[in-house]
């Protein structure tokens, strides 16, 4: 009696939560001036604004740190991962930044009440990969940020890791074509998928929720689309438009 009294109560909270969007700022707030994606400026403008949390994605370089960039291509180095930290210590961002170091990225996000979205970019299977998880999982918990970090991947195996070797601390998928079960039978508790896939499946926002499941959805630009995946009650909406999708769910309540 007592489970299933947990279970409903868990129910009804994911139900509630459905009700109202949160939005998550993409590469932080970065489309404001004298900024640039993934930058430290980009993190702090997010946290002075009222969203859920900021993305930011991170590679391994080929010396093994840890870094916050997009890539595969940084400015001038082709490929981030294949390149030495001392290489990419030399790059600057469109507003004149060095590219963080997680450890940098991690620092200025313990500062700000909102969430870490920490995207954990592919990396080649196997040691690699392994490398990377683990370097991800010991830096967040030195930093003890457990409570603050929530990590994404396209790489499954990555999720999968990170869900194993982080119990309590929410994972999303993000390659979109995996069902709501599939993903929660393999420990996985999150969907952040591409509009499109919820636009092709709308009844895996629902199935998600009645599994304990959290719903994200990338990257929404246009009101059109925000208004559509609000409307489906999805839990999260990551935009590189943040304040205009608040005014948007601001409006519905």
């Amino acid at each position: 009696m007592k489970s299933f009294l947990i279970s409903t109560l868990l129910l009804i909270a994911v139900a509630a939560g459905a009700q109202n969007t949160k939005v998550v700022a993409h590469r932080g707030y970065w489309d404001t001036p004298d900024n640039a994606q993934n930058s430290l400026t980009a993190l702090k403008t997010a946290q002075d604004i009222p969203v859920y949390g900021s993305e930011f994605d991170v590679n391994m370089t080929a010396d093994g740190v840890m870094v916050v960039s997009h890539g595969p291509k940084l400015e001038s180095i082709p490929d981030v991962q294949k390149a030495t930290y001392k290489e990419v210590k030399k790059v600057r961002l469109k507003n004149g930044e060095k590219v963080p170091t997680l450890k940098q990225y991690l620092k200025q996000g313990k500062k700000g009440d909102i969430k870490l979205i920490f995207e954990l970019k592919v990396h080649p299977a196997g040691e690699r990969e392994n490398e990377a998880v683990r370097k991800s999982v010991e830096m967040v918990k030195k930093m003890k940020l457990e409570d603050k970090v929530e990590f994404i991947s396209f790489s499954l195996e990555a999720c999968r890791q990170l869900a194993q070797m982080m119990p309590g601390c929410m994972v999303q998928y993000l390659n979109g074509k995996i069902p709501p079960k599939e993903l929660k039978d393999m420990g996985i508790m999150g969907l952040d998928y591409h509009y499109s896939n919820f636009e092709q499946h709308p009844e895996w926002v629902k199935e998600a929720h009645n599994l304990g499941m959290i719903v994200n959805v990338w990257t929404v630009n246009k009101e059109e689309m925000m208004q559509k995946m609000i409307g489906l009650g999805v839990d999260f909406i990551t935009t590189d438009a943040p304040e205009k999708a608040l005014e948007l769910i601001d409006n519905k309540k």
